[in-house]
């Protein structure tokens, strides 16, 4: 801190005036290896007080123009003043003005106070470049039958932010997410992947569905998990959350025989199983409406529990923030 009692001099500052010299250079400032910085500064509204004086001439007009009583615009100030060990202000029934003490320490205190508003400055412009977009992957489930209406949603409460979508497997997803080519993702998996964090955002329920000419459509008893096991379906690509739901849901009864066909696409494969290729088990989200229609039709299963999660994921020590944050809190409210 000899830097500063060096400005003091230079300024006309020196002796004992006002307890100065002791205070500011040895007493309880204390040298610099002594305490952290901001235990030796005082903190940001105590200097904007500081200047509201010394513009103002009255301590009670700058604590009105700060919002505070006038009894705490004093305490903050003696509190100012034991810290630096210093004379700022001196009261009298005309008013408030600055030891010599303190027109130097106001000035030091505009260059913090304007240093601090540049800070707040870029920080607002940064919050506004990252509010301006939001990049999200989702599993497909999740991008065909629930993000339109989240999204919607968002819209309304940050009309500003541009969010671009980008869907496929889950597996997919993690990896937008780890490469950073996303801000927040969705996926259907049993647990939130490796490297990222989760919440539970929706829950699902996977089904057996045929089309209304398969012998299945007609079958009046459940079907047993070992028998849908052993049945060649039409599944989803390996990566996707419902084909580690199902594989995880019937390895204990045999494994998955080999698939009829994998498909990529949900709505290419409710078409294949429409037109007879074959059953398939899809999420409830996702064939309701063709259950409605008839298009499809649901086929009991007993002895195997094909509930599961749909999650909200981020990358580990980055919590979504700004209108990632305001879509996950919009997804919860919707549970």
């Amino acid at each position: 801190m000899s830097n500063r009692r060096d400005e003091g001099t230079a300024a006309g500052v020196t002796g004992s005036a006002n307890g100065w010299g002791n205070g500011w250079g040895n007493g309880a400032g204390g040298s610099a290896g002594d305490a952290h910085l901001a235990h030796r500064v005082p903190e940001l509204g105590a200097l904007q007080l500081l200047l509201a004086v010394a513009r103002l001439g009255s301590l009670g007009r700058a604590a009105a123009e700060l919002g505070i009583s006038q009894p705490a615009a004093s305490n903050r100030i003696r509190a100012m003043e034991r810290q630096l060990g210093v004379g700022l202000v001196e009261r009298s029934p005309r008013g408030s003005r600055l030891t010599d003490a303190g027109v130097l320490v106001t000035d030091w205190a505009r260059r913090v106070v304007e240093a601090a508003e540049a800070f707040d400055a870029g920080a607002q412009a940064l919050r506004s470049r990252r509010d301006s977009r939001l990049r999200v992957a989702a599993s497909m489930t999740v991008a065909e039958y629930l993000m339109p209406g989240w999204l919607i949603a968002l819209r309304r409460e940050r009309p500003d932010t541009a969010v671009s979508l980008l869907s496929g497997n889950s597996a997919a997803v993690v990896e937008r997410l780890l490469a950073d080519e996303a801000d927040l993702g969705f996926v259907e998996g049993l647990t939130a992947p490796r490297g990222l964090r989760g919440a539970v955002v929706a829950r699902d329920r996977l089904v057996v569905v045929v089309g209304p000419d398969h012998p299945w459509a007609r079958r009046r008893a459940p079907l047993a998990p070992a028998e849908l096991a052993a049945t060649g379906l039409i599944l989803r690509e390996e990566g996707s959350g419902t084909r580690e739901v199902l594989d995880a849901a019937l390895a204990e009864h045999g494994g998955l025989a080999a698939p009829l066909l994998e498909l990529t696409s949900t709505t290419a494969l409710k078409a294949a199983v429409a037109s007879g290729a074959g059953p398939a088990v899809l999420s409830e989200l996702a064939v309701a409406e063709e259950l409605a229609a008839h298009r499809l039709i649901q086929i009991p299963v007993e002895g195997v529990d094909l509930r599961r999660a749909l999650r909200a994921v981020w990358r580990s020590g980055q919590r979504p923030t700004g209108p990632g944050r305001d879509l996950l809190s919009l997804t919860r409210r919707s549970q």
